[in-house]
């Protein structure tokens, strides 16, 4: 069982047609075979190594779920996390700074979803506080002589960052002084370009003796500086996925070139040790893998990135780089379908009659006819069945007595409701409704 809370979290997501943040074990579909793997790989990266995953799979077979699924069971074992959508313009792959930016607006931890940085450098500030407090010094409790060990701590655990980034450790430093002297506003400003954001004021800059905005390079130099900070303060490490990788193939030549290149060198980053405690991974689809407008552009990332799929799908590594996603089957679309019938029946007044409305049986002939509609294309129907039994089905349910599913309700799927990959996979209901190209 999952709380209220929580049930209502992933049946809300479901009934706008998203990946719900959280609970996603419960409804989880064929992802046994990366278990173990991936429990044996972020313990490596708790212990201070890091790891680089690719994750390839075609439009519905639930990439987006396995990476938040992911991610949430590497919050439960005390990691941060950040996913970030690449996009052709408001998150380009070669802009690493960008990217940077990006993270740190979404980085997230057990007890916070979104926006988790300010806590983080917090606690590692009163973790610092704690270590200076144990050495039991007589002057370690007073408030300027444990500012001044508690900011010689600090560099000494940046020491390495500070020969790269030495603006890292001085925006820290003018953060603690801010706070200790009560500038809030100053303190949200130095936070604010440490992590990333443009347009923070010159006089900000200044409190740290900074210059400009964050760029390429300083942006891997802060990751590491971010790193250490979470290391420090109790954290297990990163986990960071870079989504929809596969946009690189839309965009123009030169950006691509660049934006291949830069995620070369974030792959051979990982692989030199330069962030321990960086669990990165990437999705894709098999054409930016394997296309030519993709990996393929650039051998020596090809080279980094290649596995055999030759062989049976029951066959795959899970050890590998690159890992696949099998997509959706139609036994494995009305498991699914069980198993959101039941969360949606778990704290709901109207439970027994919602599982004997929606029975296997009606599931069953759900996920067939919107499969129909999208062509017989399986792998396509998860996010509108879902929408469709949530919101079509279970909600009338569950709000009118009366209501039969069977008797009262007909599928319909408007194109409006459809994203284009869907809406291509629709089954045309006469000729005159298939695209010609002349």
């Amino acid at each position: 069982m999952i709380s209220p809370e929580r049930r209502n979290e992933v049946i809300d997501a479901l009934r706008r047609g998203t990946v719900p943040q959280r609970s996603l074990d419960a409804f989880a579909v064929g992802l046994q075979p990366f278990e173990a793997v991936i429990g044996e790989e972020l313990e490596s990266v708790r212990r201070g190594r890091a790891q680089f995953k690719a994750v390839r799979g075609e439009y519905g077979s639930g990439k987006t779920f396995f990476a938040r699924w992911l991610q949430e069971r590497a919050k439960r074992l005390g990691f941060a996390t950040a996913e970030v959508q690449i996009s052709e313009t408001e998150t380009p792959l070669h802009r690493v700074e960008t990217v940077y930016r990006r993270l740190m607006e979404r980085l997230a931890t057990g007890d916070s979803a979104s926006g988790a940085f300010r806590s983080i450098v917090d606690g590692w500030f009163f973790a610092l506080e704690q270590d200076v407090l144990a050495e039991g010094s007589s002057a370690s409790g007073e408030e300027p002589q444990l500012i001044e060990r508690t900011n010689a701590l600090m560099e000494q655990r940046l020491a390495e960052i500070t020969k790269q980034a030495p603006a890292f450790a001085a925006t820290l430093r003018a953060y603690r002084s801010a706070l200790a002297s009560n500038d809030t506003a100053m303190a949200d400003g130095l936070l604010a370009w440490l992590a990333g954001q443009p347009n923070v004021s010159a006089s900000v800059k200044r409190s740290a003796g900074v210059k400009g905005d964050i760029d390429h390079f300083g942006a891997l130099s802060f990751l590491q500086g971010l790193l250490v900070v979470l290391r420090d303060s109790g954290h297990a490490g990163l986990v960071l996925v870079l989504d929809e990788v596969e946009t690189l193939q839309r965009v123009r030549g030169d950006v691509r070139e660049k934006g291949l290149n830069a995620l070369r060198q974030l792959i051979d980053e990982v692989d030199s040790g330069r962030f321990p405690g960086l669990y990165l991974v990437i999705t894709g689809t098999p054409g930016f893998f394997d296309g030519p407008q993709g990996v393929q552009r650039l051998p020596p990332l090809a080279q980094r990135l290649h596995v055999d799929f030759s062989t049976a799908a029951k066959f795959d590594n899970p050890r590998a780089v690159q890992i696949r996603l099998a997509a959706f089957d139609h036994a494995k679309l009305c498991e699914v379908g069980r198993k959101v019938r039941d969360i949606y029946a778990e704290h709901c007044n109207a439970a027994e009659r919602v599982r004997a409305s929606a029975d296997d049986r009606y599931i069953d002939a759900l996920a067939s006819a919107v499969t129909g509609r999208l062509g017989g294309k399986v792998g396509i129907a998860p996010r509108v069945f879902l929408k469709k039994l949530v919101v079509d089905v279970l909600d009338r349910i569950d709000q009118f007595e009366e209501f039969d599913p069977r008797k009262h309700y007909a599928l319909t799927i408007a194109d409006g409701e459809l994203t284009a990959v869907e809406r291509n996979a629709a089954a045309a209901g006469n000729v005159d409704e298939i695209d010609l190209e002349v």
